[in-house]
């Protein structure tokens, strides 16, 4: 099985190749950290709970995990609710298809109501 590492690799590969054009960026918030090197990015900035990837152009979080176990901590999930509440989308994938597949369902929405379409949920 793949590590959550490959997973993310994969999808920002197949994004950066599928949409050029648009900004994608990893947030490189969890790992192992000495409790030195904890308390450094603590200082400048580093939140727990803030999700993988962003999309700016899209105002889209995307949340990583392994296709088979992870789940959502406390911490993660309080920064999804708080980011949904500025209107943000954010969503949670179970590796590099199901990431591939929200986000070709996310843009199929937007291009249906750029088309004038309502979308089909």
């Amino acid at each position: 099985m793949k590590t959550e590492h490959e997973e993310q690799r994969e999808f920002v590969q197949w994004f950066r190749q599928t949409y050029p054009s648009t900004l994608i960026f990893a947030i490189p918030n969890g790992g192992a950290r000495s409790p030195a090197t904890a308390s450094r990015l603590k200082a400048e900035g580093v939140v727990k709970g803030v999700p993988d990837l962003f999309i700016p152009a899209w105002e889209t979080w995307i949340e990583m995990k392994r296709t088979k176990g992870g789940s959502l901590s406390p911490e993660q999930n309080l920064m999804h609710l708080h980011l949904r509440g500025l209107f943000y989308k954010v969503l949670v994938a179970r590796g590099f298809e199901d990431a591939k597949q929200q986000i070709e369902e996310l843009r199929n929405e937007v291009d249906e109501v750029e088309q004038g379409q309502s979308p089909s949920h």
